[in-house]
């Protein structure tokens, strides 16, 4: 990752509160061959996800037809899984997306935005609205409505 996305996503990392950390796991992705539509590439990196999904997890898919939430109702999200002592395992797919098996699995899809992002901008972004939503369940001023 360019070091921007990395500095990014590692200042949200940091203000994390220590019962609640932000774990990343990169997964590789699968290797595309010029002039394929990338299907092979999905299902590959679609295995390794499962794979490495933590048991127990709830997974969430970040797709660009995932619901559009308010950081409030991403709170909520959250708050609701606290309550109920699991954990959410935020996917974000490759260049190419995500294989239909990886978005069955998930218990919510989630869009950040109608925009395609790069996968990299997402982790960032997805990075602060876990920082922002965790600031509105302490009740901490960063979020300002």
């Amino acid at each position: 990752m360019p070091g921007w996305i990395n500095s990014g996503y590692d200042d949200y990392t940091r203000r994390m509160p220590p019962d609640l950390p932000l774990l990343l796991t990169e997964i590789k992705p699968g290797h595309r061959v010029a002039g394929e539509d990338g299907i092979k590439a999905r299902q590959t990196e679609a295995e390794r996800i499962l794979t490495t999904l933590p048991a127990g997890c709830v997974p969430v898919v970040l797709d660009e037809r995932g619901a559009q939430v308010t950081t409030r109702e991403l709170a909520a999200w959250l708050q609701g899984w606290m309550a109920e002592g699991v954990s959410p395992a935020f996917v974000i797919g490759g260049a190419d997306g995500l294989d239909d098996s990886v978005k069955t699995r998930a218990v919510k899809l989630l869009g950040l935005s109608k925009l395609t992002l790069p996968h990299a901008l997402a982790r960032v972004m997805l990075a602060e609205q876990l920082y922002r939503s965790v600031c509105i369940i302490k009740g901490h001023p960063y979020h300002r409505d």
